[in-house]
Parts: C-alpha cells; structure tokens; sequence
C-alpha cells in the first residue's frame, strides 16, 4: 500500500490522506471536514447534556483540522476557553470483527470525548496523539456522533510554544478512524546500526492470549524477518531484531527509507501496517587530536547548515492547508542547500516529519514550552506532553536532536518579574532546583531515546546544566561586532569552562553549535523588514572560519507576523540575495557547501587606486566527498566600468584537498584597480572535472580620491553630486546616507545645473553622454509619518503584530514584488530619453549602503541600490550645448518615486556622470 493512500470517497476534504505515513493501516475514515460548533463561555455544556444531545444544540460549523482560530477554520476568532464539536458519522468496517479506534492528531488542550452520548476518555496536552477505543459503544448499522468538549484557556501550566503568531485552539490535527483485528501493533520503534543491524521493540495489544508470528518485510521482500510469540491478554513487549544485508544509508543526500510492513498474525486474523525505516547513525565524536567533539551523521563529520522554522501558515496558522505544501516547504529548504531545520519549541506535523524523511533533510525537535512557573502541575504537563511526542516521532530518520526547553522559558521561579531572555537582573530566578530538573529531564530523553543528541535548554542567557551538545543564541548586526563575539564563544569552549553553562556547571568536550542566529533582535528597535544577505554572506564566512564549529540555526526559514527576517516571504515568494552579481551563478547556496573557502576580511574594505593587499584564506571541510583530490581555487579580481564587467587579475592554484576541519591556504596578493569602482575577489572551488563546488567573495571600494572621480574613459567626466540639486519639487523629499541618497515621492522633479567645459578649456565638445544610478522610491509610512520603534519585549513571542512601514530600519528586501517609476530625463526642457525603474531594491548589491552605515545597530536604507542608466544626448542637442557649455539637468518622475545614489551610496562608485569627448 501506497504511504499516500487517499479513499476516493475522501478527495474532498481538507487533508485528505492518511496523518500518520510512518505507521498506516488500509482500513481507516478521515474525520476532517464539517463538524457541528458552538462555544460554550459560560460552562453550560456539560449541564446542559449537550453531549448527549448528538450534535442538535450546536449553532455553528467548523473545519477540522484548523484551530479555531485560523480562517481555515471557519470560524477565526481567537476566544479562549470552552467550545463543543460533533460529528455524525457512519462506518462499518469492512473487517470482521474489528476493533474500532477513535484516533486524534492534537487537540488543544484539555479533551473530553463522547460516542453516542457515552464518555470514551479525556486528554490533556495540546501537541500529543492520543486515541481511544469505541469499539464496545459504535454503531456499525446506524448512524454514530462523536462529541469533543475542549477546553483552552491559556494556563500558564500549559505547553504553548510560539503560538503567538496564531493560536492553536481545539483540534488542530486530523481525526481519523481505523479498523484494528482484536490483537495488534501498536506500535514498532527501530533503532538502526550502520552495519544493517536493526533493533526492534514492538508493542502488542492483545484481545486474546495465544500464539502470534510477528513479521517484518522491507524493500519489496529483500528485508524480511520473522518472530514467533506467546502473547498474554492485554499489553506486550516484543523484542528481536535482523541484519539487512548491503545497508544503504539514510543522509540528506540520498535519503533512502526501506519501505515496508510490519504484521502480526495472531487467531487467524492479521494486523498489517505500512511503515518504513531508515538506517543511520548519529552521535559525537573526537576527530583526530582535538579535544572538542564535533556531532557525525554515519561516522562522519557533518556540518549542520540550518534554519529556524515557526512551521507557521498565514491561514492554517501551524496546521498546514493541504499535504502538497509540506512537501514544498521541505522542497524550499533543501534548494537553499540547507541540510537541517529546527522546529521551533513545537513537534512538527507527522505528514511534514515523513517529507522531511523522504526527501531527506534532518531535523532538531523542540519540545513545546510553557509560559509560567516550573511548578509541580506545570512539570507534569510537561514530562506527560514530552513523552507523547518522542513516542510517537521516535521512527523518523529525520530527526537527529530533541530539544527539551528553550531559552529558559517556564524554568524561572516568578517569571513575571524576569525578563523573558535575559538574567541580568534577575539571575536568581533560575533556581537550582529547576536546574536539577532540567538535567533530570536531559537524561530521561537520553535513557528512553538513546539513539539522538539530547540538548536541555538552547540557551540565550549562557545557562547549560548538562547537555550533548553546546550551543548558544545571538542576534547582533556589523561585521566587527559579529566577528569579535564568535570569536570570543569560540575562544571561551573547552572542557572545564564555565562559559554558557550556569550554577558551578561547566562544559564538557560537547560540540559547540549556534542555535539560533541572526540580525533582527540585535537591531535598535527591531530590524523591520530590511535586506539580510550583505549580513548573511558575512555570518557564514565568520562561522567557517572556526574549527570548533560544528553548524548552525538562521533565524529564520519564513517571515513571521512581526519578524521579517526569512530567507522567504510568509507567503512562500522568493527574496533575492544578488550574490551572482559579485560571482556568476553564485546563491544562497554556496555559502552552505560542506567544502567551503573562507575569505578572512571584512565584506567590504575602503582602499586607494592600486593599492596591494593581501588576503588570508582557508579551507572548511566537512565532506570527505573531495579529500585525497587535487581541486582548483579560481579567483578573480574585477570591477563593473559603467555597465561592462572588467576582469583586473585572476588565477587559479591547485589545492590537495585533504582532512576534515579548518587550515589555512596560501594567500591572495593582489592590485586594485587604477579607477574608482566598486572591486569584487571572487572564489570558486572546482573539482578535478571543473564542477564548482562552492563560490565566496569579498568587495572593495576603490577610490581615488580626485574630485570627479577617476574612470578610465576616453575624454573626460565631471561629476555632479546627487545632493546639489538647485530645485526639487516633490510632495514628500529628503536625503539619506549622509546627503548621499536623494529620495522624492509620489511625483516631482531634482534639476541640477551642470557646467560644461569652456571653450577656452575644450574646443569642441562632439559627444555626451550620462551615467548615473537611479531606482524607484517606494513611499513607506515612516517616511509619509513619524517613526514607530515597537519595543523588544515579550510581546513579540506571544506573536504582536508589528508593521515594518514604521520602523526605521525598514527598508524592503529586493523580493517578486516589484515597485515601478517612469524616469524622464530632460536637458533645458527637452525630453531626450525615459528610463523604466523596475524597482526600489535592497540587497547584498548594495554594496556602498551597507558600507556607510553610520552605526551598526540602526539601520539607515541599508543595501538600497538603484539601477545603472545611461543616456546619450541627441547630436543636435550636443551641438546646442558646445555653444552654451552649460545646461539644466531635470529627472522627473511622473509615479513611483525616485531615488539618485551618489558616489558612496548604492551599487556604483559614482555620482551623476557627465562623459563628453571632443
């Protein structure tokens, strides 16, 4: 049977096929679909008997599986509290004598369950499956109701993770029911071993004591294994295991899953169940003579380029709308060349944990958190919630790592009055008490799930109590900035420290890892919504230049409802990065190649015309893909020259590309340019049969220091600064980037009054022609109104909204939604030429934005840039002005906006150019 077996009678309903691929029966009815609603504020429910009344009282109707307060959901409004569902449903199984279970994917939080008016259980937990048998009180010739009661009122006790962006409130997984034989699995938990040894520890449930045959059978019969059993009434453990002959490893590379069965034959009936396995290991180790561990996927080192996902959805808010955009979400990491992904303080869907199984990408799960104090009614909630989520994901090759709490949240004692991310001022609050918890906690998940990285708290505020893996959170923006502090963790990770770790606890020889990084929080105010890659390219390179270094988490795979800083828009729309423009073919990508060469400088650097410099660069390996090969290091050394790429230098070396870790290579000695531009070093390193295996570079801003700048071009160029305009009529205007940048919107004109040559300085003049850079100027409401700076407080984690138009580090990353202006270009008057201005960029290309920055943590039109246009003045108009050696240069922008750049401001080191040749 097909993993996504869907009924025919199921099409139309949301989320139509089977929840749980890692474990599916054939004889089973999707719940999903219309189900009666009501609320029930004022508790009257239960004395109403509304449970008994099948479904008749209540006024409404709902969506499974959409919280309720998702517009998937139909109802969209996020009352906590009380409210009833009910279903009328009529199935008969085709099996005989079948026992029937009623199975939930996750209700939120509290759940009392009736079948034709009889209680059949409860449950509390927001993020756990549970399921009841109805067997002895369905109906298989009539017409059954299944009534849900759930309450939901937000106690502080309660596991509630980000659900800020959007409440999870009532069922918001599917609910299904299945046809079991009176004896069957419950379930199989496999631990594999890369030499093909397979353990299996099988639950039964038994109607009926007797002798069974529990049979196992993988990839199309190759893998076949039997075990014969007496079983007792009730519940039995099963333990056996087999050897699969040739094991094909499971790895984000090549995610092989054997695919198969698991049976039970038991009093002439048989409990059969698709599942599958996949075979790898994970684990710590020391390599070579390093006393620091790094983490190994399979016996080798891996390198964990990875990114934080809020598995949050715009309208299914973390219930995703169909099973297609789960695969695709899966399918959006794996492009950007990312080998992992941590779910954010939430276990993820099953169905989304299968694509991350089979299309191959590991996973570091959270356990959801809680928002309170560590009391005794909180801790239970959370121990009974934790081992319902490892239980029910333990099978999926995917994941790699649980997370048993994050950055403190629910450990301090009166958390009220403590910060949600700091102890500076309230570091008693963790108390050593909770401390002993959380280790008690650390090693519970290691004793029930010894084969996965176990970390207990991913740390904001340096405070470890014991743990598998070292990992530590920082947000901060500027290339210093982020240098000296990874440098400074790096330097502080040794056996016996006391960095990171609270209370006289010290770190061990546990691999250090960042777990969540990134430029939003470390900007004064928030960053808005403002270009990310020139921050991106940067981060990587300082995070491969360290040894101890074993990966890390960007914060994060989408924008969120107040944080702006994915690699993709909420919507799932693309940003772009820009970086094929400093190296061709280069993305994202690149920067995430287990075999990486780092460029040890700065993203950018100020230097004179033809100036010598040296670049120190080495070599990151974390692939044994290429070690024993001769590879290529390509480099180039150019420049754009007013629209045409120049090469100044390049070369290549051959490198014997051996051994795991970080070294040093030999340096780069080159010559800047004679003229000012914008320099770009590019790298690539290519395989022995020319594939590049990764691209790296650096820029600088070459400059000659000359009044109107230095450009190696026939005749001769004055330069008119964009902020010496002598008129400006717009009804919004201003200069950024220190008079640098000239913005005007909706609608306007800046005219210049621009000097020629005089006659007794140049004869003749027979040609002009323009350059300058130009962009359209989207108007956000911070430039129409006063600036808004929302404060960073916990607010934004219980998911405040946030309009990024306001802050004033806003300024929109290049992204598919494009904003246009027609540009007019006029001399004295007369119209010579209109220039289309596609858009209002930012992004790593601009290049002397980012540069010029003032300050690092306050963000002024970072990364804007414009579009390099040229215009040629018509022969007649030229005659005219050889005799007037003087004219008015008007730009007019009839809608959208304009933005001019000057010489440091944009993606080109000029400003308005005026070329003329005699």
């Amino acid at each position: 049977m097909s993993l996504n077996t869907v009924h025919a009678s199921q099409v139309n309903i949301p989320r139509a096929e089977y929840p749980r691929p890692d474990w599916q029966r054939s004889e089973w009815l999707n719940l999903n679909g219309a189900w009666s609603f009501e609320f029930d504020h004022e508790n009257r429910g239960i004395g109403a008997d509304w449970h008994k009344s099948k479904g008749q009282s209540l006024k409404s109707e709902i969506t499974v599986p959409f919280s309720w307060s998702s517009p998937l959901s139909g109802i969209g409004s996020n009352d906590k509290g009380i409210a009833w569902y009910d279903k009328k449903v009529d199935w008969a199984p085709e099996l005989a004598d079948a026992r029937v279970i009623l199975r939930f994917g996750a209700v939120d939080f509290k759940s009392d369950v009736w079948v034709n008016g009889i209680s059949i259980g409860s449950h509390e937990g927001g993020y756990g499956h549970f399921e009841f048998d109805v067997t002895d009180v369905w109906s298989i010739d009539s017409t059954n109701s299944i009534t849900v009661r759930v309450e939901d009122f937000d106690h502080s006790f309660q596991g509630r993770g980000k659900q800020g962006y959007g409440e999870i409130r009532g069922i918001w997984q599917p609910v299904w029911l299945e046809a079991r034989p009176q004896n069957y699995v419950q379930d199989s938990k496999f631990n594999t071993k890369m030499d093909g040894t397979i353990q299996v520890t099988t639950r039964v449930t038994a109607s009926r004591a007797g002798h069974a045959q529990l049979s196992f059978l993988f990839a199309e019969g190759a893998v076949s294994h039997q075990f014969e059993a007496e079983l007792t009434e009730g519940a039995n453990t099963i333990s056996t295991s087999f050897v699969v002959a040739d094991p094909k490893l499971w790895s984000p590379e090549s995610p092989f899953l054997y695919e198969g069965e698991v049976s039970l034959s038991s009093n002439g009936q048989s409990d059969v169940i698709s599942t599958y396995f996949g075979i790898r290991e994970i684990s710590t180790a020391l390599v070579g003579d390093r006393n620091y561990r790094w983490i190994m996927l399979n016996g080798k080192p891996v390198y964990l380029n990875g990114t934080l996902d809020q598995s949050f959805h715009p309208t299914g808010f973390f219930t995703y709308p169909s099973d297609q955009e789960m695969h695709d979400e899966i399918f959006l990491l794996k492009r950007l060349g990312l080998n992992f992904v941590r779910i954010h303080i939430k276990p993820e869907e099953p169905r989304k944990l299968y694509w991350a199984d089979k299309l191959g990408i590991l996973v570091m799960e959270d356990m959801p958190c809680f928002w309170g104090d560590p009391d005794e009614q909180a801790r239970l909630a959370y121990e009974s919630e934790a081992r319902e989520i490892i239980d029910r994901d333990y099978n999926h090759p995917s994941i790699f790592s649980w997370v048993m709490f994050n950055e403190t949240w629910g450990l301090k004692t009166e958390s009220e009055s403590a910060s949600l991310t700091t102890d500076a001022s309230h570091p008693q609050n963790y108390l050593p008490q909770t401390q002993e918890w959380v280790r008690s906690i650390y090693r519970w998940a290691k004793q029930v799930d010894p084969t996965r990285i176990v970390e207990d708290n991913s740390p904001c505020n340096y405070d470890h109590v014991e743990s598998d893996i070292n990992t530590w959170h920082f947000y901060i923006n500027g290339y210093n900035e982020l240098r000296n502090h990874v440098t400074e963790v790096a330097d502080k990770t040794f056996v016996g420290s006391t960095f990171n770790y609270t209370a006289g606890n010290v770190q061990s020889d546990a691999p250090l890892m960042n777990s969540e990084c990134g430029n939003v929080w470390g900007i004064e105010g928030g960053a808005g919504d403002s270009d990310l890659a020139w921050h991106y390219r940067y981060m990587m390179n300082e995070f491969r230049r360290h040894d101890k270094m074993c990966g890390f988490v960007f914060t994060e795979f989408r924008d969120v409802v107040n944080e702006f800083n994915g690699y993709y828009r909420l919507d799932g729309t693309d940003k772009h990065f820009g970086y094929e423009w400093f190296v061709p073919g280069m993305t994202i990508a690149d920067l995430h190649s287990p075999d990486f060469i780092v460029i040890d400088a700065p993203p950018c650097q100020t230097l004179d015309t033809g100036a010598q410099v040296t670049l120190e660069l080495l070599r990151s390996s974390f692939s044994d893909r290429y070690h024993g090969q001769a590879l290529q290091l390509a480099w180039e050394l150019s420049y754009d020259h007013f629209g045409v790429r120049t090469v100044a230098q390049s070369g290549h070396e051959i490198i014997d590309w051996n051994g795991f870790g970080v070294s040093a290579l030999q340096p780069l000695s080159l010559k800047m340019p004679q003229q000012d531009a914008v320099a770009v070093i590019a790298v690539r390193l290519l395989s022995s049969d020319g594939k590049t295996i990764t691209r790296n570079f650096v820029t600088f801003d070459v400059r000659s220091g000359q009044t109107n700048g230095k450009y190696e071009v026939d005749g001769q160029t004055i330069s008119v600064p964009v902020a010496s305009f002598t008129d400006s009529e717009w009804p919004h205007s201003w200069n950024s980037l220190q008079n640098q940048k000239v913005n005007g919107g909706i609608a306007g004109q800046f005219t210049y009054d621009v000097q020629l040559p005089s006659i007794s300085e140049q004869t003749m003049i027979y040609d002009i022609e323009l350059f300058f850079e130009a962009g359209s100027k989207r108007l956000l409401k911070r430039d129409l109104e006063e600036s808004i700076q929302k404060k960073l407080d916990i607010s934004f984690m219980h998911g405040a909204l946030s309009d990024p138009e306001y802050n004033i580090n806003s300024y929109f990353m290049t992204d598919s939604d494009r904003h246009e202006a027609k540009l007019n270009v006029l001399i004295d008057g007369q119209l010579v030429d209109t220039i289309v201005l596609t858009d209002d960029p930012a992004d790593s290309r601009g290049v002397l934005s980012w540069h010029y920055q003032a300050v690092s943590n306050k963000l002024e039109d970072a990364g804007s840039y414009g579009y390099l246009c040229k215009v040629i003045l018509p022969s007649a108009l030229t005659a005219k002005l050889n005799q007037n050696r003087s004219f008015k240069l008007q730009f007019e922008a009839e809608q959208g906006g304009l933005t001019l750049y000057g010489r440091n401001a944009g993606r080109y080191p000029i400003d308005i150019i005026v070329h003329h040749r005699g």
